[in-house]
């Protein structure tokens, strides 16, 4: 379990429901990271955690933002981000959308196709581009493998096409999938980059950026099973340095690197406060009578990605005596809000009542972002944060 004490005692403190998030822990996350990667320019994935005081505390510390529609360039532009620190990062976008965030002063377009490279030429004329290069996705969670990215070897058409357009044919970039688990992947996706690379250069097109996209995993999760997740990030910080090393060795210009982390800042820092509706045994079509644990917070409103993990839940009011296995689901009248679709089932105090509250850590990545306005009349949950001040991390750990 990993939560500090700044988000301990906020969590404490609430009485109603809420999403907090832990500005502090957040920085201290974003300053490892340019630790671990000396010279790194870091863009935050703001599809991760649109909320205005998170966006703006990484502005304060110099990051940028990788921003996927105008709307979202315009929010990073209000958070305080230099229009320079602002890339487009998403590959699908309309004349309209490049228009705008072009007059919005933004410079740097994500690409993967030819199309999409005439667009920006007309719509953004001398604009940056960047191709993004599809990996196979496999060890992440989500391994975005279909709908972005071009294969090794259309990039150098693509790029070329930038330059005969009259754009700059900046750099490349990939995502090796969003929770990636395994270091193996990012080896391998260095592997592609220096063959795209090679290739590039064979044909006198001299990238100057390497965008090495977003998958830091973050370090709270369960397992569908409730298991800790434990990915092995100080090995896969080690194949990043040897990575960049080796990119930078094959070079002729001088390479700079960004990086675009999303849950790996937040995920960790921001945590549910929500409540229990019912604790009820039912008696299942197979004859099997379960427990069912119903909550005020569900899919609907900010914890989507239940069907590819668990967050770890806190019963404060019942941190001992006896507990019953249950199925988790939210408070929808809708038979696809409930957690992990049933397949584990999680431990909960018996006498656990209506109202108590619970605590849902881990959640402080898109759970701002995935969640509807209001269906069945369950309102998006409010965001709360807490600022800096002395903390120590309680039953985890602190980086």
């Amino acid at each position: 379990m990993y939560i500090t004490s700044r988000l301990h005692a906020a969590l404490t403190a609430a009485t109603e429901d809420q999403l907090v998030f832990d500005l502090g822990g957040i920085e201290d996350r974003y300053e490892s990271l340019l630790r671990e990667f000396p010279g790194i320019s870091i863009r935050f994935a703001m599809k991760a955690c649109p909320v205005g005081e998170v966006l703006s505390c990484l502005a304060r510390k110099g990051a940028g933002f990788d921003a996927a529609s105008p709307g979202e360039v315009a929010q990073a532009l209000r958070a305080g981000a230099p229009a320079g620190r602002i890339h487009y990062g998403n590959t699908i976008k309309s004349d309209r959308n490049i228009a705008e965030a072009y007059r919005l002063g933004v410079r740097d377009f994500a690409t993967d196709s030819v199309e999409d490279v005439k667009a920006i030429a007309a719509q953004a004329p001398g604009a940056r581009v960047f191709c993004r290069l599809a990996t196979d996705g496999d060890g992440a969670l989500w391994g975005l493998t279909r709908k972005f990215g071009c294969s090794p070897a259309e990039v150098p058409l693509v790029l070329e096409t930038a330059r005969a357009e009259g754009l700059t044919p900046s750099g490349i970039s990939l995502h090796v999938g969003s929770q990636q688990m395994t270091a193996r992947a990012w080896a391998g996706a260095f592997d592609r980059m220096a063959g795209v690379m090679k290739a590039l250069d064979a044909r006198g097109i001299q990238i100057d950026h390497v965008n090495l996209g977003g998958g830091l995993p973050a370090l709270g999760y369960l397992d569908l099973c409730g298991r800790p997740l434990a990915p092995p990030l100080t090995t896969m910080f080690a194949v990043i340095r040897q990575g960049m090393r080796r990119l930078g060795a094959i070079s002729r210009a001088r390479l700079d690197f960004l990086m675009e982390p999303g849950r790996h800042l937040v995920a960790d820092h921001g945590a549910v406060r929500a409540h229990v509706s019912r604790l009820s045994t039912r008696r299942m079509p197979s004859g099997e009578r379960q427990h069912w644990l119903y909550l005020s917070c569900g899919k609907f409103n900010g914890l989507y990605e239940t069907d590819a993990l668990q967050y770890p839940l806190v019963f404060p009011s019942h941190l001992g005596g006896e507990y019953v296995h249950a199925v988790v689901a939210g408070p929808t009248c809708d038979s696809d809000d409930v957690f992990n679709r049933g397949r584990g089932l999680v431990q909960v105090p018996r006498d656990v009542a209506s109202g108590d509250p619970v605590w849902i850590l881990a959640s402080g990545a898109y759970s701002a972002s995935y969640t509807t306005q209001g269906f069945n009349g369950f309102s998006p949950l409010p965001c709360t944060w807490i600022h800096r001040e002395p903390q120590h991390v309680l039953g985890g750990r602190s980086r």
